[in-house]
């Protein structure tokens, strides 16, 4: 059955051996709240990379015991970044995580030609599992945090991450609707050439394992009223499982929408890279942070 709420994802990564977790510069308490609680749930293994007297501080803040985690040492927050990753390019973790260090820092270190987590020729991208109230299932959408605006070739990498994640989930060939301002084939609207292109190209057999329909604006997509009012005839709109929006900007404001004025939660990860990364901000909610956890571990292998 398909996983439809980001508790049954907990649930079903909880039957599932442990993978374990690198978080980067994890000094604060944040991070080390999270990390904790997977670990207490039986999701991760967690490995926590940074000064250990203020980690062993949070840890006590947060009243948990640190001979739960592996700790290493590292006093700067580069240093600890990229230790982290030469630990998971050892193969001493599958899952990466940004602790208190800034998001370009662990972005350079995962991005580093020589010593970061990129094989040629891959893209990087971010993968966000939405649940909302009034959407009967999960909700995969990107990229809403590193590609500003991706170019045809990084849409259809987008495209393929969020086929995966959704299988992952459950969803044997989710429907994939390539978003646009509308679902007219309008010349002038490179989202619209961009997404007719990706269409044809699942049609044909280049894009596997997904019904993908394009451009189709974000009300056809997801509610089927609005497909019947305009008549449309596609076989993913109105029951899209994936939502490839055409900028960082209509991603963005997408998911925080959700999230600030529909009490959204989500779960989110940098993919692309050869482990899954977690990348989330203070500004999240402890359960989107435990989500995010538990999709790296649903996904890395």
């Amino acid at each position: 059955m398909p996983i439809t709420k980001l508790d049954q994802l907990v649930e079903t990564v909880k039957s599932r051996p442990r993978k374990r977790l690198v978080a980067a510069w994890a000094n604060d308490s944040h991070t080390v709240a999270a990390v904790g609680q997977a670990v207490a749930l039986g999701l991760v293994e967690g490995t926590l990379v940074g000064d250990e007297c203020a980690i062993r501080a949070a840890c006590k803040s947060e009243g948990l015991d640190p001979g739960m985690f592996r700790l290493v040492q590292e006093s700067a927050d580069t240093q600890a970044t990229a230790r982290a990753v030469a630990m998971i390019n050892a193969g001493e973790g599958q899952i990466l995580m940004k602790g208190l260090v800034s998001s370009d820092k662990y972005m350079r270190a995962i991005l580093d030609k020589e010593k970061g987590l990129m094989d040629p020729g891959a893209v990087l991208s971010h993968v966000t599992v939405i649940e909302t109230a009034r959407y009967p299932k999960l909700i995969v959408c990107g990229d809403v945090a590193v590609l500003p605006a991706p170019d045809l070739k990084e849409k259809i990498a987008i495209t393929r991450y969020q086929i995966a994640v959704a299988q992952a989930l459950g969803i044997e060939k989710p429907k994939v609707a390539i978003i646009a301002a509308t679902e007219q084939m309008l010349f002038k609207m490179p989202a619209c050439v961009d997404a007719a292109i990706i269409a044809k190209m699942a049609d044909r057999g280049e894009i596997k394992g997904a019904v993908v329909d394009g451009p189709l604006a974000l009300d056809v997509a997801v509610d089927r009223e609005a497909v019947e009012i305009k008549g449309l005839k596609s076989p993913a709109a109105g029951d899209a499982d994936c939502l490839v929006f055409p900028s960082i900007e209509a991603g963005n404001v997408f998911y925080k929408t959700c999230t600030k004025l529909a009490g959204a939660e989500l779960a989110g990860l940098v993919v692309g890279a050869r482990v899954p990364c977690v990348l989330t901000s203070r500004g999240d909610t402890a359960k989107s942070k435990l989500y995010s956890i538990a999709l790296a571990a649903l996904i890395a292998r």
